[in-house]
């Protein structure tokens, strides 16, 4: 799977929420999300769809779209190339940044420890 552009993603977003939908309802998501008119969400389902990343059935009235893609999955690619572009790779590097820009909460400090000592005793999502 290729990387989502943010306009791709925007239509993804909509279809991961509920799905299928008819193209009318990504419509006036798409108005909601990003003032995108008619024209432009069609085009960009039908690029999506030439492209694999949702499929389309066309019942002679109206076309429904479903994502052909895992948000979960989605999410993973995204995350190991914004990892590599801008971090090169070093999960110890994002983490100290984001450490030292952002206070966390003990919460956030308890699911983060929680995170570490499952890595280190072997276990992945």
């Amino acid at each position: 799977m290729k990387e989502l552009s943010e306009a791709e993603w925007n239509v993804m977003e909509s279809l991961w929420e509920a799905s299928p939908k008819v193209g009318s309802q990504i419509v006036s998501d798409m108005v909601k999300r990003t003032g995108w008119s008619r024209s432009t969400t069609l085009t960009m389902l039908r690029r999506m769809t030439d492209k694999g990343l949702v499929a389309c059935v066309d019942n002679g009235k109206m076309k429904t779209y479903t994502p052909l893609i895992e948000r979960k999955t989605a999410v993973k690619k995204e995350t190991e190339s914004f990892l590599n572009r801008v971090y090169h790779g070093s999960i110890s590097m994002l983490i100290n940044g984001f450490v030292e820009r952002q206070r966390l909460s003990p919460k956030e400090l308890l699911e983060l420890r929680q995170i570490l000592d499952r890595a280190e005793e072997g276990e992945h999502d």
